[in-house]
């Protein structure tokens, strides 16, 4: 089937007993056991849930993986999926990387003996000139957050192979709708769930896809031994989230790219970050391992000092520091999402006080543009310039 309609058709037929269209939520934390020795394949709901089982088969056989686990946040399976690792091993990271990850790899896992190195994976060659001795996997975030580098999966799976370490993806900005790095050879991917998949802001949770049964059931005892399990409730609603998920995409994808022309226009707007955009580093790349460009557009104003003017002048798109919802959003990242990072570190990368990261939601594009663009004059009028 389309995806489109996999996405739709998510738990339907799923209950044999009442034929419920909707797969229903159940609650129970223990399941009777029909006689000594036998299970129904429910047995305590951190290890199975029927309803997380469900989502859990759908994101699956999505991704065209051979195993799906839902945890609590994505943070969550990013800290299951380091369980694979031990003391001394080191892994090679996206240098432009969501703040959180950098933190946990930073400030706890870095306790426990593992150790990371920062590349600009735009340049495959580069990832190869980092492996160490004890380089056990390379993690990719493409597109990266915020500045929506592009990383070559392919090539970058090419030389994990090529040095038996493995390939981890991180796939929150794209979804499965857009790009499916398994079936470009990584190993495994996962996302932020609150984000995209579930598309309302009104959800935490993360997903992992594993490819290979050894690994799978590496990361199915992971996730039942740590526990960051996604409840019955939340899995319910990322069931409803990701049935719309083909329709959100596709408006996301094009207000996006309309805004992204935009910006590239207004004055007060020095740099756009849209992997849509034909001028953009590794557009090449992108068109050739996805079939979109999500809906996140980065961009950096003239002057640091316009940006508290810029924020709280914006009446339709809200400051906040989430993304992928219906809803248009707007993360200031020096003070919000990478706050963690040292500053020395994320200048260097490029997360100036002058960048602005806009999760562009459905509204009507019209309307985002007016806002973005009345703003903007406005933060420049408040510093005393012409817009």
């Amino acid at each position: 089937m389309h995806i489109e309609t996999q996405l739709a058709q998510i738990g339907t037929g799923k209950d044999k007993v009442t034929g419920a269209v909707n797969f229903p939520i159940y609650p129970a934390t223990a399941y009777r056991h029909p006689a000594p020795g036998e299970s129904t394949g429910f047995d305590y709901t951190r290890t199975a849930n029927p309803t997380r089982s469900v989502l859990e088969e759908a994101i699956a056989a999505i991704e065209k993986g051979d195993g799906g686990f839902a945890c609590a946040s994505g943070m969550a399976a990013i800290q299951t999926i380091m369980g694979l690792f031990a003391q001394g091993d080191h892994l090679i990271v996206s240098l432009d990387l969501y703040g959180g990850t950098y933190r946990l790899f930073e400030q706890v896992l870095s306790r426990y003996g593992l150790t990371f190195s920062y590349v600009d994976l735009r340049e495959p060659q580069l990832a190869e000139e980092a492996i160490l001795p004890n380089t056990k996997a390379i993690l990719v975030e493409t597109p990266t957050n915020p500045l929506m580098q592009i990383t070559d999966i392919g090539a970058i799976v090419e030389i994990a192979k090529r040095h038996s370490l493995l390939t981890i993806v991180d796939n929150t900005f794209m979804t499965p709708y857009y790009q499916r790095p398994l079936e470009l050879g990584a190993d495994l991917v996962f996302h932020s769930a609150t984000k995209y998949l579930g598309g309302h802001n009104d959800v935490l949770a993360g997903l992992i896809v594993t490819k290979g049964q050894e690994l799978t059931e590496k990361i199915r005892f992971l996730h039942n031994s740590i526990g960051a399990v996604l409840g019955p409730q939340d899995s319910w609603l990322l069931i409803r989230g990701m049935k719309t998920l083909a329709v959100r995409m596709e408006r996301h994808q094009e207000n996006a790219l309309k805004i992204a022309h935009f910006l590239k226009t207004h004055p007060q707007v020095t740099e756009v970050f849209y992997p849509g955009l034909d001028e953009h580093h590794n557009y090449e790349a992108q068109v050739k391992q996805a079939s979109g460009f999500s809906g996140m557009v980065s961009f950096r104003v003239r002057h640091a000092s316009q940006v508290p003017g810029f924020l709280s002048s914006l009446q339709v798109i809200s400051f906040a520091e989430s993304l992928g919802g219906v809803e248009s959003l707007c993360t200031y990242p020096a003070t919000q999402t990478h706050a963690d990072i040292p500053v020395e570190v994320r200048e260097k990368v490029g997360v100036c006080d002058r960048l602005l990261r806009l999760s562009v939601g459905i509204e009507n594009a019209n309307d985002l543009i007016a806002d973005l663009d009345a703003a903007l004059n406005a933060s420049c009028k408040s510093e005393g310039r012409e817009s």
